[in-house]
């Protein structure tokens, strides 16, 4: 089988520079020349061209928390300053940035991605979790302290990034779908779930599937993976197989599931909202992808 196409999010250009992180004076000298993203909050600016915004990072407001981004194509250090607020609401709550994201290009779009959540980790993170004292930013951003200079503790905080595992289901030739109820009406998209403590990927695809449809899956097996940043997950893209097409819906998880049809499928995909059989998932989502791999690759 082929692989999935590359997904929005995914392909960033910046040379992260890790070994800058941990050398002030090397980053010191890299930061002249640079420049900071511009953001309203978390809301991007776009400049003319439709391109992400920069100015020069001797304008930003020297008070600012600036998280060392990486090194652009050109050489240029990149930084971000931390918002007062940070937005943990889901992405389908997040009209006026997926106007602007629809304008992007996918490096652009994966330079975003990667911003947004570190900067949301940190304003939202400004607290020590273990004693409750303001934390510092460290490693030029990838890193929060909670210092002992100060009466704190001494612990050490670094961004998160939350597992999920999305998942196709395939039974006699047919897909299983899922559909929440905050989801326009007639969309379907791929099941999912948090990956839990203590279990492995293939084990979270199979309880979140006996979960929301009441139905066993077998040979679970990973597709690709998407970096997802509302505010920050790795949604993990998976496909497993069931013996059986009953359902069980636990409608406290999900609203309906259904078995489609690969003509279902490759209907919704061409259609868009048009399509007689359901509304198939944005592209910007990785169950897009897992939608199109499946009729190329089934």
């Amino acid at each position: 089988m082929t692989g999935l196409a590359p997904v929005r999010f995914s392909g960033q250009p910046l040379d992260r520079a890790d070994h800058l992180r941990a050398d002030p004076a090397r980053l010191a000298r890299a930061r002249e020349g640079g420049v900071v993203l511009e953001l309203d909050g978390l809301i991007p600016e776009l400049g003319e061209d439709r391109r992400l915004a920069w100015r020069p990072l001797a304008a930003a407001d020297a008070d600012a928390e600036l998280v060392f981004l990486g090194l652009l194509p050109d050489a240029r250090a990149a930084f971000a300053a931390v918002p007062g607020e940070g937005n943990a609401d889901p992405a389908y709550t997040q009209r006026q940035i997926w106007t602007l994201l629809g304008l992007l290009g996918d490096g652009d779009l994966a330079l975003y991605g990667a911003a947004r959540s570190v900067l949301d980790w940190h304003a939202r993170h400004r607290f020590c979790a273990r004693c409750g004292q303001p934390t510092r930013l460290a490693r030029a951003g990838w890193q929060r302290d909670c210092p002992e200079d100060s009466g704190g503790c001494g612990a050490q905080h670094f961004p998160r990034v939350d597992p999920v595992a999305i998942m196709l289901v395939e039974c006699e030739g047919k897909l299983l779908l899922g559909r929440q109820a905050r989801f326009p009406p007639r969309s379907y998209s791929a099941l999912a779930g948090f990956v839990e403590p203590g279990e492995t990927v293939e084990e979270a695809v199979a309880r979140e599937v006996l979960e929301e449809a009441g139905v066993r899956v077998r040979d679970v097996r990973y597709v690709a993976s998407q970096p997802w940043p509302f505010p920050s997950q790795l949604m993990i893209g998976c496909i497993g197989y069931a013996d059986s097409l009953e359902l069980r819906i636990d409608e406290t998880e999900i609203e309906d599931a259904r078995w489609f049809t690969r003509a279902d499928v490759a209907e919704a995909m061409a259609s868009g909202p048009d399509s007689s059989s359901f509304v198939a998932p944005t592209r910007q989502a990785i169950a897009h992808h897992l939608l199109q791999w499946w009729l190329e690759n089934g």
